[in-house]
């Protein structure tokens, strides 16, 4: 069996997607972004852009490159309405910044200030932690505030994977991040359970009017019986060690330059086990993805132990993911972008095609985990 490397967008989080945090998210979240407010918004942060404005990809996000007055080039995330708390927003933050502090190469949120009344006509945006990282602004009285977050433009490209030197630089910048990660827990951020959260989003896939019935449920029962597989072995694996992991570490959030990797996104930053931040970067048939893997390690234990029982996680953790890819496109199927980019989610051959993922996932749980 080939495994592909998973690229999903950061939304696709392969731990359980959160409940809404704030409600529900609107139907057109993002119906109001226009250029002008967007430059706006950077405005009554302390940031006045030059009118030069790109829009990146991402599904769950808007994000913008913009170029400042002052010669600076800046990233602006706009947060997703109901997805994440302030609180949980703030965490990302931090860890970002404990890392950018550990000298370990991870893009952190600008400090934002509030411009004074000489600096802008508009009204100051609302500015949250300490330092401020996390900006709050309403376009006009009464209108839902855009919640957004600045940080540096960092450019790169994607890393070559079969160079089994890239991927033992990639190990060790790995453990980096973990030596870091291990520090504090997070308080607030998703918190791996198993099985738990992953349930409830195939039983709420049921309660989507528009998904045909008859497709779905061959999936359903696919579904549970992988579930069952993943408790199975997730019973096997008492005490491990859980730790802030970037969470959705798939080529497209690393970037590579002359010095080395880099992320650039940790919007998706967890509490869960090492393998997380590993089992995303293989594909290939299983002889391919154990030199992967013995790559990564190799690099990864020069600077920090690593626990082989959680190789028996990575064809779970793969099956969590494929499941809430599902989910989070019907969570979102409301929003005009996905059934754009996702034009036969609600067709019968979609979720056969799903079932048949799913089905190659429990006969991947049947076999021995990779070793290295």
């Amino acid at each position: 069996m080939t495994r592909t490397p998973l690229a999903y967008d950061a939304g696709m989080q392969p731990l359980p997607d959160p409940l809404p945090a704030t409600g529900e998210t609107p139907a057109q979240p993002y119906a109001g972004l226009t250029p002008d407010v967007v430059m706006d918004a950077l405005d009554a942060a302390g940031l006045r852009g030059d009118g030069r404005i790109l829009q990146l990809n991402s599904y769950e996000n808007r994000v913008f490159q913009i170029h400042l007055e002052d010669g600076r080039i800046v990233v602006a995330k706009f947060y997703r309405a109901g997805r994440w708390s302030d609180a949980q927003i703030l965490e990302e933050h931090t860890f970002a910044r404990e890392l950018a502090e550990a000298e370990v190469p991870a893009v952190a949120p600008l400090v934002l200030v509030a411009p004074t009344a000489d600096m802008t006509t508009l009204s100051p945006a609302t500015l949250r932690g300490t330092p401020p990282t996390l900006a709050q602004w309403t376009t006009t009285a009464g209108s839902t505030p855009w919640r957004y977050a600045v940080t540096p433009r960092c450019g790169g490209r994607s890393p070559e994977l079969e160079d089994p030197a890239v991927l033992e630089w990639i190990g060790r910048f790995l453990a980096r991040l973990h030596v870091v990660g291990e520090r504090r827990p997070f308080e607030h951020r998703l918190h791996f359970d198993g099985t738990l959260r992953v349930r409830a989003a195939v039983a709420s896939l049921a309660d989507s009017p528009w998904i045909p019935m008859g497709a779905f449920q061959p999936w359903q029962r696919t579904a549970l019986q992988a579930l069952d597989a993943v408790d199975d072995r997730l019973a096997g694996l008492a005490d491990l060690t859980l730790l802030r992991v970037h969470g959705d570490c798939h080529v497209g959030n690393l970037l590579w330059t002359p010095t080395g990797p880099h992320f650039v996104d940790l919007d998706d930053a967890v509490t869960g086990p090492a393998v997380q931040d590993l089992w995303m970067l293989l594909g290939g048939n299983r002889h391919e993805m154990q030199a992967q893997l013995g790559a990564l390690l190799d690099g990864y234990e020069t600077l920090r132990a690593f626990d082989r029982r959680e190789l028996a996680l990575i064809e779970p953790l793969r099956t969590l993911r494929l499941i809430l890819h599902s989910h989070w496109i019907a969570r979102r199927w409301d929003d005009p972008a996905f059934p754009i980019a996702f034009p036969n989610f609600d067709s019968p051959s979609y979720w056969a095609q799903q079932t048949t993922q799913l089905q190659e996932q429990l006969e991947a749980m049947a076999e021995p985990p990779l070793i290295a």
